[in-house]
């Protein structure tokens, strides 16, 4: 019993750990009484990334408080682990917290600003892999909140990547020095003393990469390009699930320790060698994802002189950009945008001169701002053809500073133009390293308006390509806020074919984020779904099913589902659908169904039995363990 009490002493202080982490105040842009503005951000992100967590731990220490009064509440060392982990980075993260509020920056304090952006690493990796190592299956945790854990974690990892290389050795020394935690309140006097151990651990969900690709196979009439972007981001999903602490991110310089790199190619926000140098109103220059976040903030001055900003507007340094690429083939520094020394480095390791192609693409990339609105529109076409072409011109056309470029003619009133652009930008999200560039480039409002507004092909690649944006966990929040989500079931309504296609996957992608649901309940997609399982050409009811069990699971929308009839068509689809259909309306029901005593009543009232039972026989095997379990519920329910 010592060890089940224990294990319930422990849930409750992550739990308070977490809340207390919840309550820590982040001031708003300007005041820096607490938390300064360079590491703001870092703090709003690591905060609300740990309250995603509140209900996970709400759910395991209800369940191991009802554990503990029946007597039946035990744990072996080994189980413990986990939860150890778990408290130390939590206490990670709360330390960190009051590093970072009690730092303010000052012209010498560069060395320790250098070390908390490390800790702000090291912690980010530490939760990530402590949430790995939770035995889930031995909790009977809800659909959503292991959506929500999953969303947490993909975010982490992220986040990981994007702080920067550092070897797990160094986080270690870096958390040994400064973050050497006492848990004693979880550990009753034990002292955590666990390893740091590096292993894989993914979190992408296949049945939903699955899904995806049900949802966007079998149709005559897309084009080729649908094709293309699936069977790209297959590879994607397929390597998130390799993830671990990276040695060296993809952005990162593989530079000597000796070589000194000249003051003028350094950002002076990050310190580091810039990539993408752009200039502010003030004439200075930043790196853009650098002075981007700064923006994003809530500052409206230049970083080094402290003058306010005339405009917004971040011009791309191609002169600057120019040197950096030639000092670095000088000293044989790998850039980071890949390519070294004029080539790019292929999957089996060896390298492709493409230094004739960079100087070509330059030249179509600068041409997109001519004057002239025909040489404009020649070039927005030619960089959409090149885009589709390889992987390589992709990789050249986002390094020789288009995306921004290209983002700002989303807008364009030439219909010729936004068309060419919106699908050249699709085109580039192929590649993983791009969708955060367009993210940077703050091009999603502007592919939502082309979205509202455009061409019927317009419209139709601004939905795909907020699939593919999407496609990134952190991107389905920031789309699903930009007011996509009302204009996507718009185009699912009223679209072309194709644009319903692309729309129903955008959308189906969009919804795996638990706080995009409500938000596509609001604009109305349960009407349009279900126009779609009654239509008589049946041409979408394998995208309406899908949608509607990623849904299923959200109670706002499974009251919409409810309302508007939707149970009777899905028991007709149990009767007369092809086996995926059935398969997918038994699950469906099944999520209105749990501890909905109505449902359940209504689903027998109207003759589910035979049909599930057929099915529980007959079917696929998601489709018999779905039939069977709601069969279960079916017969408790008259028992009673």
């Amino acid at each position: 019993m010592a060890g089940g009490e224990d294990t319930l002493v422990t849930a409750i202080f992550l739990l308070d750990l977490v809340r207390q982490i919840c309550s820590v105040e982040i001031p708003v842009a300007g005041d820096k009484e607490k938390i300064d503005s360079v590491f703001r951000k870092d703090c709003t992100d690591l905060v609300r990334r740990v309250s995603l967590l509140t209900h996970f731990l709400e759910e395991i220490n209800g369940q191991l408080d009802k554990l503990d009064a029946l007597g039946s509440s035990s744990s072996s060392s080994q189980e413990m682990n986990w939860w150890s982990d778990l408290v130390a980075a939590l206490q990670s993260a709360n330390n960190l917290l009051s590093l970072a509020g009690s730092f303010q920056s000052t012209n010498d304090s560069d060395g320790t600003a250098t070390k908390i952006a490390t800790l702000f690493h090291g912690v980010t990796w530490k939760l990530e892999k402590s949430l790995a190592n939770v035995p889930y299956d031995q909790f009977n945790i809800s659909e959503e909140v292991q959506e929500q854990v999953a969303l947490v974690r993909a975010q982490l990892r992220r986040a990981t990547e994007r702080y920067g290389s550092m070897n797990s050795r160094e986080v270690s020394f870096a958390f040994s020095q400064q973050f050497d935690l006492d848990v004693d309140q979880a550990q009753k006097g034990n002292r955590l003393t666990r390893s740091w151990q590096i292993e894989n651990s993914g979190s992408v969900n296949h049945r939903v990469a699955e899904n995806i690709v049900i949802a966007v196979s079998g149709s005559n009439d897309s084009k080729d390009r649908n094709a293309d972007l699936v069977a790209s981001e297959s590879k994607t999903v397929d390597c998130a699930e390799k993830d671990s602490f990276p040695n060296k991110s993809s952005e990162d310089l593989k530079k000597p320790e000796t070589l000194k790199i000249p003051n003028d190619f350094l950002c002076p926000i990050s310190l580091e060698l810039m990539r993408d140098p752009v200039i502010v109103a003030t004439g200075q220059t930043y790196e853009r994802s650098c002075i981007q976040r700064w923006i994003d903030t809530g500052n409206s001055t230049c970083p080094k002189t402290q003058q306010k900003l005339e405009h917004l507007t971040l011009t791309p340094n191609y002169v600057l950009r120019s040197l950096i690429t030639q000092w670095c083939i000088e000293h044989k520094v790998e850039q980071p945008t890949g390519l070294a020394n004029g080539r790019i480095k292929k999957s089996d390791g060896s390298f492709r001169d493409v230094s004739g192609d960079m100087e070509t693409i330059q030249a179509t990339v600068r041409k997109i701002s001519s004057q002239s609105i025909e040489e404009r529109r020649a070039a927005v076409s030619e960089i959409r053809s090149l885009s589709k072409r390889s992987t390589d011109n992709r990789i050249l056309i986002a390094g020789a500073g288009a995306i921004p470029v290209l983002v700002n003619l989303l807008t364009s009133e030439d219909t010729s133009i936004q068309e060419h652009t919106v699908t050249a930008i699709l085109n580039l999200s192929i590649y993983e390293d791009n969708k955060g560039l367009i993210m940077l480039a703050g091009a999603v409002p502007s592919i939502v308006q082309v979205l509202r507004a455009g061409s019927v092909e317009a419209r139709e690649n601004a939905a795909a390509t907020l699939f593919s944006l999407s496609l990134v966990d952190e991107n389905k929040i920031i789309i699903g806020a930009s007011g996509a989500i009302p204009a996507l079931v718009e185009l699912l309504e009223n679209g072309s074919t194709r644009g319903k296609k692309d729309a129903a996957t955008a959308l189906f992608n969009l919804c795996i984020y638990q706080g995009n649901k409500g938000r596509a309940v609001r604009a109305g997609i349960i009407t349009a779904l279900l126009k779609m399982l009654t239509d008589s050409r049946n041409c979408m009811v394998d995208e309406a099913l899908t949608i509607l069990s990623v849904l299923a699971s959200n109670q706002e929308a499974k009251v919409a589902i409810v309302k508007a009839s939707t149970i009777p068509v899905l028991i007709d689809l149990l009767r007369t659908g092809i086996p995926r259909n059935k398969e997918n309306a038994a699950a469906i029901l099944l999520s209105l169904c749990k501890r909905d005593p109505e449902n359940l009543a209504c689903v027998s009232r109207l003759g589910a039995v035979v049909p599930l039972t057929e099915l529980a026989k007959d079917g696929t095997e998601r489709a018999n363990r779905k039939a069977t379990s709601l069969l279960g519920h079916l017969r408790r329910l008259q028992q009673h």
